[in-house]
């Protein structure tokens, strides 16, 4: 695709796509209804152009994307959220209303909107017809097939609608329009779709949909639907050049199925717009040949000072809603996304970096803001204003840009419009209370420029919105901090004292164990004393570390795995199982088998999970003990100790507790067991499986690492 002219990638940049305003009223109106669903919203954003390649922008831009391209409107919907496209449906209804582009006024919104709607339906009808696997790509392609003539309007005006009127869907269209303006409508929607970073095979539906019968045959099959899309809604016959494409695509096509997609996309289409109402002519599908009389114009204002005055008024009415959103962000990080997409949506400022002023007050950084070129987050300015033109607007309190500066750039300023890939800078001031916020950093052209000095008491006002929400959500932060540092506090005072009141009974029942042990004979219960013991110094171990961390695993040393489940076994199967009625087997090797875990930790993973066990099984069920030796598992080798049950079973959402920690609540004990397992086991690096069926029981296996750097002993 060749390069194309700059004033096209200028408007590409901006890419100002008009909605009708039935269509965003309805947007905005099911935004605030609380009972609305993402499909809901993605019915509304699917039958508009400019709400789609808004949505599809916003969703794949660098701030937002995770991972790969998003392509389906409610997976964009969805990765948005509700409060971003509230913002969204809010700035531009209300750049609707006091930002009128004078190269789209006489645009008729209404015929395009009308016709990109129906190559979307009937694009996907088509797909559905030929088995095409995604058929909600192929309708966003033929929706917007045509998006490129907007951002012709936009960039050259007048000749570009003369064209438009005068034209018609011939195989010279491409041609003649290449020829008066150096691109077409399709290679524009095509790079438009590329610079957003989407899959180029959703590209190349829009680039390729006036392409010759001969070429698009041998395209791969989603291009060819939306030609064949395309053609069907300028004819409802069979040209030679249809029949050959129809021919070639698919043996599922015939003239017969798609003349009946093409009569429902019309009815569809003919639906939607009485539902909204929108007039579209009655020669639909037929397009417009004649220019829209010009809307009716509000009368100019009588001098400069009445369009300060009107442009102060309108700032205020513009922005309100935007900072009643702005404050229902619960982080700065959403803020900060939130104010970027604002800048873009209602001053065409794609281009935003962010800096922050540091605790002193004294300089501004962008170290702790995400998403923007590295440079801005190495940045450190003194609030000198001889050393930026960002500084300087911060003292003086007011925006400024490169292109009203009378003096030599700073060389820094020069290179901040360069990471912005920017003519010149744009600084807005952030400022609360006195206090400096920050400063907003928009790279912009001299075209941008000319367009924006009439707005400067709007980008003020915005600028102190910003502030505003920026410093309420780090009052916020910061009350919720010293909030956690006085819960924590006193959480260690309350710890303190339950170690002192619980150590002293621990350290009664231990000495009156050890008489009681001198007291037996050597062939009695000594071994159970000693476990007894150990139990008892394991819990005031516990107990000892709760203004602590608990104990790791740096003194980690080696212990009999058997050697401890048998000790368990003699303490705890009798009240854990024998006295329920549940079945115990076991299968432990005779041998002593070392692993180099810590003890405590061991035997706290254990008797969880055997307690786990104990809670759900009822009489007659059976639990199952086993270790094995020798287990290898990604090239290292492992312990497994597993325990298998034919209980109940567990759901996913308590399964998910090994892995993810739960809150602790009354009615999640079993998920609290889990979770102290889980996080005991990553300390040790134990790895863990489950499966658990409900119904079927479950089995939870341990892979207990055998070589761990370890000090040889009994580690008792």
């Amino acid at each position: 695709m060749h390069s194309l002219p700059k004033s096209v990638l200028e408007s590409i940049d901006i890419a100002r796509i008009p909605s009708p305003p039935e269509i965003l009223l309805r947007l905005v109106r099911t935004v605030e209804d609380e009972q609305a669903t993402m499909g809901e919203l993605t019915s509304i954003v699917e039958q508009d152009p400019g709400l789609a390649s808004r949505i599809l922008s916003v969703a794949n831009s660098p701030a937002l994307r995770r991972g790969k391209e998003l392509k389906n409107l409610e997976t964009c919907l969805v990765a948005l959220g509700t409060r971003l496209v509230r913002s969204l449906a809010t700035c531009l209804s209300i750049q609707r209303l006091f930002d009128r582009n004078p190269n789209l006024d006489k645009f008729d919104v209404a015929d395009y909107w009308s016709h990109s709607l129906l190559v979307g339906e009937m694009a996907r009808g088509v797909a559905e017809l030929a088995d095409y696997p995604h058929p909600d790509e192929a309708y966003l392609s033929g929706l917007l097939h045509d998006i490129g003539e907007l951002i012709l309007l936009s960039a050259i005006g007048e000749p570009y609608q003369r064209f438009l009127v005068n034209s018609t869907e011939t195989p010279r269209l491409q041609t003649e329009e290449s020829q008066l303006f150096g691109t077409t409508h399709a290679d524009v929607g095509g790079w438009l779709i590329d610079h957003w970073g989407l899959d180029s095979v959703l590209a190349d539906g829009v680039a390729f949909h006036h392409a010759s019968a001969t070429q698009i045959v041998t395209a791969t099959a989603l291009p060819q639907i939306v030609w064949i899309a395309q053609t069907l809604s300028t004819t409802a016959e069979s040209t030679p050049e249809l029949a050959i494409v129809v021919n070639r695509s698919s043996p599922r096509l015939e003239m017969a199925a798609l003349l009946a997609v093409r009569e429902r996309a019309i009815q569809r289409a003919r639906q939607i717009a009485e539902a909204l109402g929108i007039t579209i002519a009655d020669d639909f599908p037929a397009r417009r040949t004649t220019a829209p009389a010009p809307p009716p114009r509000l009368s100019d204002p009588a001098s400069p000072a009445d369009e300060d005055i009107a442009a102060l008024v309108g700032g205020m009415a513009m922005l309100q809603p935007l900072q009643q959103d702005l404050f229902q962000l619960g982080s700065d990080t959403e803020v900060l996304l939130a104010l970027r997409e604002s800048a873009r949506i209602l001053f065409d400022l794609p281009k935003v970096a962010i800096l922050l002023a540091n605790e002193k007050g004294d300089a501004l950084s962008g170290e702790k803001v995400g998403a923007q070129p590295e440079l801005f987050r190495q940045l450190s300015i003194p609030l000198i204003s001889s050393r930026s033109l960002a500084a300087a607007a911060v003292i003086g309190r007011q925006v400024r840009t490169t292109f009203d500066q009378t003096e030599p750039l700073a060389l820094l300023d020069l290179q901040l419009a360069r990471a912005l890939s920017a003519d010149g800078l744009l600084c807005i001031p952030m400022l609360a209370r006195n206090r400096v916020i920050g400063v907003l950093l928009c790279g912009l052209s001299e075209k941008q420029y000319g367009r924006l000095q009439r707005r400067v008491p709007w980008l003020a006002n915005f600028g102190k919105i910003a502030a505003i929400s920026l410093d309420a959500v780090f009052e916020a932060a910061q009350h919720r901090q010293q909030v956690e540092a006085e819960l924590t506090q006193q959480f260690t005072r309350q710890a303190r004292q339950i170690v002192h009141e619980a150590g002293n009974p621990l350290g009664i029942i231990k000495s009156y164990l050890s008489i009681l042990e001198r007291k037996l004979p050597e062939d009695g219960v000594r071994q159970e004393l000693a476990v007894l013991t150990e139990e008892i110094d394991r819990v005031a171990n516990i107990v000892g570390h709760m203004t602590q961390s608990l104990k790791g695993g740096a003194d980690t040393r080696s212990i009999d795995l058997v050697s401890v489940l048998n000790d368990f076994l003699v303490l705890y199967a009798d009240t854990l199982f024998n006295a329920k009625g549940i079945r115990v087997e076991t299968a432990l090797p005779q041998l002593e088998l070392l692993v180099p875990v810590n003890r405590d930790n061991l035997k706290q993973i254990v008797l969880n999970l055997w307690k786990n066990a104990s809670e759900a099984l009822g009489e007659g069920k059976l639990i199952k003990i086993s270790v094995s030796d020798n287990i290898i598992h990604d090239g290292a080798s492992y312990v497994q100790l597993r325990v298998d049950d034919n209980g109940p079973g567990m759901s996913e959402e308590t399964v998910q507790a090994i892995y993810r920690p739960k809150p602790i609540t009354d009615t999640a004990q079993r998920g609290i067991g889990l979770s102290v397992v889980g996080s005991l086991a990553k300390r040790e690096g134990i790895l863990i499986t489950c499966r658990s069926q409900i119904g079927a029981g479950t089995s939870i296996a341990l892979l207990i690492p055998k070589n761990r750097t370890a000090t040889p002993g009994s580690g008792t």
